[in-house]
């Protein structure tokens, strides 16, 4: 079968694009034996343990352990992006459009997740409702820190700021590769940003040292997400429908150079504060988030979603 034309891949992209967000919708995640994101972090668990130093033998400068984790790094991203290529070039040589962008979305959806980052966000709003200690226990589904210490408020920001930042590093980020580089843009990135959540640590976790074996799958995440994580503040704005005056200010306080921007944008957009005790503090001078605003993030992230797939598809059309 010929390969579609430019105009004609747009067009099952774009179908690919919208079929994706509805599965993701009305179905929500793959099983795991079937999610991509689980096999990569297969990968990434069982290579990290092995080369990633015991928090006693760490140094205070270890280049070798750096060079191994940038090759580990490049090998399994090189691998993922082959087989996402691999996909999509069957799909659209081999396929008719219509089936080509079928098999495209079902590939796309896993590298890709809005429904269970709002499910997960609002569900900590219910268990704060319940008990503090409920709401502890399913924050930590959500986020890495120690959450014994948190009060309600900070477990309330925690979720709120959770959902600003992943809004960006699993939906805007991955259909921002999508656009540019098809399949494989969203599946390296996807790759990229697991291996930063696993590995991109400084200092000890789980009994091992990370400073330098996870440098690069932090600086590479880094570079990845730095346009998207802007592209995200902008799309909260829109859906707000106002600007957040003083975004690049409150974004500068945090020491990620992307989390930042959402986070200051959701913040700044409803009002509160968020703050991680003793890291940061974002629009500190205003009220606590109430039960209220953890709704009305969902709803603005909602909005930004679909507002990203409409840019999104005008610019597939653009290109």
């Amino acid at each position: 079968m010929q390969a579609p034309g430019s105009s004609a891949l747009s067009l099952v992209l774009i179908a690919a694009l919208w079929l994706a967000l509805a599965i993701d919708r009305w179905l929500g995640e793959p099983p795991a034996r079937w999610h991509p994101v689980v096999w990569i972090g297969r990968y990434l668990g069982w290579t990290g343990a092995r080369i990633a130093p015991p928090a006693a033998q760490a140094r205070p400068v270890d280049w070798p352990r750096f060079g191994c984790g940038a090759l580990v790094w490049c090998v399994g991203a090189i691998a993922t992006g082959a087989v996402a290529a691999a996909v999509q070039g069957a799909a659209v040589q081999g396929l008719p459009a219509w089936a080509a962008a079928l098999v495209l979305g079902l590939a796309l959806k896993p590298l890709f997740a809005w429904r269970m980052l709002r499910d997960e966000v609002l569900a900590v709003e219910a268990a704060l409702g319940d008990s503090l200690a409920a709401g502890r226990a399913r924050l930590a589904r959500l986020v890495s820190r120690d959450v014994e210490a948190l009060g309600e408020r900070e477990v309330r920001e925690s979720a709120i700021e959770s959902l600003a930042e992943n809004l960006n590093d699993s939906l805007v980020a991955p259909l921002f590769w999508f656009v540019l580089l098809g399949l494989p843009g969203a599946a390296v990135y996807r790759f990229a940003n697991t291996a930063d959540a696993m590995w991109g640590y400084r200092g000890e976790r789980q009994g091992r040292d990370w400073t330098w074996f996870g440098k690069w799958a932090a600086r590479a995440d880094d570079l990845l997400s730095w346009l998207p994580a802007r592209i995200t503040a902008l799309l909260l704005a829109l859906a707000a429908g106002r600007w957040p005056r003083g975004l690049a200010r409150e974004a500068g306080r945090t020491p990620s150079p992307n989390s930042g921007w959402p986070m200051a944008a959701m913040a700044l957009l409803l009002g509160v504060r968020l703050a991680k005790p003793g890291v940061y503090a974002l629009n500190a001078e205003v009220r606590a988030a109430g039960a209220d605003d953890t709704r009305r993030s969902a709803r603005i992230g909602g909005r930004a979603v679909l507002a990203w797939a409409a840019c999104a598809s005008l610019a597939l059309v653009a290109v």
